[in-house]
C-alpha cells in the first residue's frame, strides 16, 4: 500500500491504488443493490396493500445486521477480512440469482420476498464489518474521514442513479431484471478482493463469543462511544418513518409509478451526495455535535414536507433533504466510531455501531409500518418528525465527543485491545 504522509483533499483516499479499485468496484455493487431494492419494494406494493409488508421489506435488508452483526464484526476480527468479504459478496450472488430466476418464473409471494430480502440482508451484515474495518488497510490513517465520506458518496451516487434506472427497467420489462442484474453486480468486487493483497499482521484467533464479550465491554466502558451508539439508535429508528414508507407515499398519496418511486429515490441519492462532498469540511469547521444537530434538522424538515405531499416535486425536494440528513448524521457518527476504535477489535466496534444503529431502522421499519396502518402515512411521519425532535435533546445528555474526546493513539489502542 502506497504511504502518503500528510493529509489531503476530498479526493485524497484515491491516490491509493487499493481503494480506487475498491472504490469503483464498490459503487457497480451498490448500483445493483438499489436496483433490485427498488424492484423489491415496488413488487411487495403489487403483493399486498398492508403498509406493514411494504415496509418490512425495508427492514428485511438491515433486520440482520441487528441480530448478526455483533458476530459478524466478531469473525472481522478473527479471520482474514478480505475473505470474509469474498464469502459475503459471493453469497449475496447466489441469492440474488435465485430471487431473479423465480421472478421471472412469476413465483415470488410476499413472504418468500421477505425470505430473500433477509438472506440478502445477512450478507450485508457479513460484509460490512470487514468492509468497513478494512478501510484503514486501504488509506493512511490521516486520510480515513475523507476515505469514509467518499464510500458515503459511492452509496449515495448509485442512489442517485440507480432508482430511477430500476424503476425504468422495471416498467420496461420487470422485477426479475433488477435482481439478475443486482446478481451481476458483485462480480466486479469480486475479482478486485480475489486480486487484492492489503499487507496486515494475521488475525489473533480468539474464541467468537469471548471476541464479542471483549467488543462490548469496550464500547460500554468508553462513554465517548456510549453516546455515538444512543444518537445512532435515536436517528436510525426516526429516519426509518421517511425511508420504510417511501414506496407507499409514492403508491397512495401521489398515485404514482414505480419511474416515480425511482425518481424519489434519485433526490434522495442527489441530496446525500451533495452532502457528503462537504461533511468533513463542515465537521472539521463546526464539530461533530454542530453538524449532527443540523442534519437532524433537516431530516425533522424533510419528514414533515413529504407528510403533505400531493405532487412528485414536492416530494422530490423532501427526499433531496432526507438524504442531505441522513449523510450529514451517519458519516459523522461513522467516523467518531472510527477514530476511538481499536484495530485489533474495530470489527466488533463498528459491527456494534451498525447493530444499534441500522437495528434501530429496522425496528423503526416495523413500528412506523404498523402505525401507519392504523393512523395513516401523513401522521405517522410527523410522529418519527417528533421522535427526531425528541433525539435533539441528547444534545444537552450526550453530545457528541468533542474533537479529541476518547481518540486512541498506538499505545492506547493496544491497552484498549487488550
Amino acid at each position: 500500500m502506497t504511504t502518503v504522509q500528510s493529509p489531503g483533499g476530498s479526493l485524497a483516499p484515491f491516490r491509493y491504488p487499493a481503494f480506487r479499485a475498491i472504490w469503483m468496484a464498490n459503487l457497480a455493487s451498490n448500483l445493483g443493490s438499489m436496483i433490485q431494492s427498488v424492484g423489491a419494494a415496488w413488487l411487495m406494493t403489487e403483493l399486498t396493500r398492508s403498509h406493514v409488508l411494504v415496509a418490512l421489506v425495508s427492514a428485511s435488508t438491515t433486520m440482520p445486521i441487528l441480530l448478526l452483526g455483533v458476530f459478524a464484526g466478531a469473525i472481522a476480527d478473527n479471520f482474514d477480512r478480505r475473505r470474509v468479504m469474498l464469502a459475503a459478496q459471493s453469497g449475496m450472488l447466489v441469492v440474488s440469482g435465485v430471487l431473479a430466476a423465480l421472478g421471472y418464473a412469476g413465483q415470488l409471494g410476499p413472504y418468500s420476498l421477505i425470505a430473500l430480502t433477509l438472506m440478502v440482508g445477512m450478507g450485508t451484515a457479513l460484509n460490512g464489518p470487514a468492509w468497513q474495518a478494512s478501510v484503514r488497510m486501504q488509506v493512511g490513517r490521516q486520510d480515513l474521514p475523507q476515505a469514509i465520506s467518499l464510500n458515503a458518496i459511492s452509496f449515495n451516487l448509485a442512489r442517485s442513479v440507480g432508482p430511477a434506472l430500476g424503476g425504468m427497467l422495471i416498467s420496461i420489462w420487470s422485477v426479475s431484471l433488477a435482481f439478475a442484474i443486482n446478481s451481476l453486480s458483485y462480480l466486479g468486487m469480486i475479482v478486485v478482493l480475489s486480486r487484492w493483497r492489503p499487507e496486515a499482521p494475521a488475525p489473533e484467533r480468539r474464541p467468537i463469543l469471548a471476541s464479542i464479550r471483549a467488543g462490548i465491554g469496550f464500547c460500554a466502558s468508553s462513554r465517548p462511544i456510549r453516546k455515538v451508539l444512543l444518537r445512532g439508535f435515536m436517528i436510525g429508528t426516526g429516519a426509518a418513518g421517511f425511508q420504510a414508507l417511501m414506496p407507499s407515499v409514492v403508491r397512495d398519496m401521489l398515485h404514482g409509478t414505480e419511474l416515480q418511486f425511482g425518481l424519489m429515490l434519485g433526490s434522495f441519492g442527489v441530496g446525500s451526495i451533495l452532502t457528503a462532498l462537504g461533511v468533513s469540511k463542515a465537521r472539521r469547521r463546526f464539530g461533530s455535535e454542530t453538524v449532527v444537530t443540523t442534519a437532524t434538522l433537516v431530516f425533522i424538515t424533510a419528514l414533515i414536507l413529504l407528510s403533505t405531499v400531493t405532487a412528485l416535486p414536492t416530494a422530490m425536494v423532501a427526499a433531496l433533504l432526507g438524504g442531505c440528513g441522513w449523510v450529514g448524521a451517519m458519516t459523522s457518527l461513522n467516523v467518531a466510531m472510527q477514530l476511538r476504535s481499536p484495530e485489533a477489535i474495530l470489527g466488533r466496534c463498528l459491527s456494534i455501531y451498525q447493530a444499534v444503529t441500522f437495528g434501530g431502522a429496522a425496528a423503526g421499519s416495523w413500528l412506523w409500518g404498523t402505525v401507519a396502518d392504523h393512523v395513516g402515512l401523513p401522521s405517522t411521519m410527523r410522529m418519527a418528525a417528533g421522535w427526531l425532535a425528541m433525539s435533539l435533546l441528547l444534545r444537552i445528555f450526550a453530545p457528541m465527543p468533542t474533537r479529541e474526546e476518547g481518540r486512541l493513539d498506538a499505545v492506547e489502542e493496544k491497552r484498549a485491545a487488550a
